[in-house]
């Protein structure tokens, strides 16, 4: 099993930036593809973006593209998400998830482990 517990999160304005990070525990975490999901009240999760354990591959949601990026230290068992230009309407509960498979899946269902999760709150 992969423990992972992310930090990051808080209270920016419009137009700011965050970064977001992921520390993994337990299992060798170089061989699990990581995704950062995310869940606003009232909504399901959504799929943000994933790297596959090589970091050849990043997958994003069209919402974020070009404003997030996702990156990982496998060295430092860690992942990130560094997000600029946000906007209120990412607003959410971020979560990142460990995926066995390595598949960089858009699917929550695909990842077997689940952080606790990171408030980030964007004001207009």
């Amino acid at each position: 099993q992969v423990q992972l517990v992310e930090s990051g999160g808080g209270l920016v304005q419009a137009g700011g930036s965050l970064r977001l990070s992921c520390a993994a525990s337990g299992r060798t975490f170089s061989h699990y593809a990581m995704g950062w999901f995310r869940q606003a009240p009232g909504k399901e999760r959504e799929f943000v973006a994933a790297i596959t354990w090589s970091g050849d591959s990043l997958y994003y949601a069209d919402s974020v593209k070009g404003r997030f990026t996702i990156s990982r230290d496998n060295a430092k068992n860690t992942v990130y998400l560094q997000m600029n230009s946000l906007k209120p309407e990412d607003t959410a509960v971020y979560y990142c998830a460990a995926d066995s498979l390595d598949s960089g899946s858009r699917h929550a269902y695909e990842y077997t482990n689940w952080g606790q999760g990171t408030q980030v709150t964007v004001s207009s």
